[in-house]
């Protein structure tokens, strides 16, 4: 099956009639580029001009879909035009080929080209000085130079211009791409510590409303529902607040809100005696001492939850609660009964646990939470060990 040649352009079309039309023109009117008298006219006349002509504006339509095919072609209807009376806008048309050779052609072939249009119009200079000894005849050179090395250059500057061009724009849209995936890592890291401190500062409360809730529809006991009332009025009232905090600091764009002070480990008393209100029964041991403020949040947060997954999952018996700090790390140890609950329970997402195990992760620390078989019978175990070294300031996510 022959090869289709490719569809040229309209442009390399237009380019084509106008060198053909204009090459008519001066044919017509007898202007050509060299008396017949000349010693190297070998075909005199008007006629022999016409054929490089339209060799030459066939060429022109491939100038950009077959340019090395294009050049080979035009120069050899260059080399005829020479022994003819020659036509300007043959030459004209030829010096157009091998600039698109150059700007349009492979690689290779750009920079080889001028490297062998220079060559030879460095021979055409010498070659004919040197066996005639007439400083006219370095005008071939010249010539030749104008015709070929000229065209062949001047596309060579251009591709280069473009190439260059065309690697700043990638290179701007890689960095366009980097900075939006960054954008995106943000977001996603942001959301994932929303989602954390969300969790953290609401699921304590709505975990003791629902316990508290099922216990007061469950039981007869006036006293009893009394209790259990008053404890989801008091969570739901912090549940609220904490979270009215939180949805003006993202709503609020203008800075007249201050922020939320992070909690400390100052605050786990606080936090035992919430959780022994809401029927907990709690020992605490806490001997930190002082640690960098990213630590100390990620300890409050993960004593926090496992506190609120003991009033929503614990067994009967005694939670406690340890903080130490040994071999260059904060260790955080809560336990609690793990068994059969004889009161309500609250169901779970794993929620808890996957922010646990992200605070831990971000501080280049160990988390593990699963039963475990002690002295007392089974318990659950949530331990982590905090790093309290080379641990930079800013990462409080």
């Amino acid at each position: 099956m022959a090869a289709r040649l490719p569809r040229p352009r309209r442009f390399d079309v237009y380019v084509a009639l106008g060198g053909l039309l204009g090459g008519l023109l001066l044919w017509g009117v007898g202007l050509a580029t060299r008396p017949h008298t000349e010693a190297y006219v070998l075909l005199p006349g008007r006629w022999p001009v016409l054929l490089p002509l339209l060799v030459m504006a066939g060429c022109e339509p491939l100038r950009r879909t077959a340019p090395r095919a294009a050049l080979l072609t035009g120069t050899a209807a260059i080399v005829l035009d020479t022994v003819t009376q020659g036509n300007l806008v043959t030459v004209l048309m030829y010096t157009d080929l091998m600039y698109a050779a150059v700007l349009y052609g492979p690689p290779a072939s750009a920079h080889r080209i001028p490297r062998i249009t220079g060559l030879l119009s460095l021979a055409g200079a010498v070659v004919p000085f040197a066996l005639w000894r007439e400083p006219e005849a370095l005008l071939i050179g010249v010539v030749t130079g104008l015709v070929t090395f000229g065209p062949a250059s001047t596309g060579l500057i251009v591709r280069n211009h473009r190439e260059a061009a065309e690697a700043a724009r990638l290179r701007a849209e890689q960095t366009a791409l980097l900075a939006e995936m960054d954008r995106t890592q943000a977001v996603t890291a942001e959301r994932a510590r929303m989602a954390r401190e969300l969790h953290d500062m609401v699921a304590n409360h709505l975990s003791a409303i629902a316990i508290h809730s099922t216990a007061a529809l469950s039981l007869a006991d006036p006293k009893t529902s009394q209790d259990a009332l008053a404890v989801i009025r008091e969570n739901s009232v912090e549940g609220l607040a904490e979270m009215r905090r939180l949805i003006g600091i993202l709503r609020d764009s203008s800075g007249d809100v201050e922020p939320v002070a992070a909690p400390t480990l100052d605050g786990l008393g606080a936090l035992v005696e919430s959780a022994r209100a809401n029927g907990l029964d709690i020992t605490l041991d806490a001997a930190h001492g002082t640690v960098p403020a990213p630590v100390e949040l990620a300890a409050y947060r993960i004593v926090q939850e496992s506190l609120t997954n003991a009033l929503k999952h614990a067994g009967p018996g005694r939670v406690t609660v340890a903080l130490a700090r040994q071999n260059g790390a904060l260790t955080v140890s809560v336990t609690s009964p793990h068994g059969d609950r004889d009161q309500p329970g609250a169901p779970g997402s794993g929620a808890g646990l996957i922010g646990m195990r992200e605070r831990t992760a971000l501080l280049d620390g160990t988390f593990e939470a699963g039963p475990e078989d002690s002295a007392d019978g089974r318990i659950w175990a949530v331990r982590a060990a905090l790093p309290v070294h080379d641990t930079v300031e800013g990462d409080t996510a």
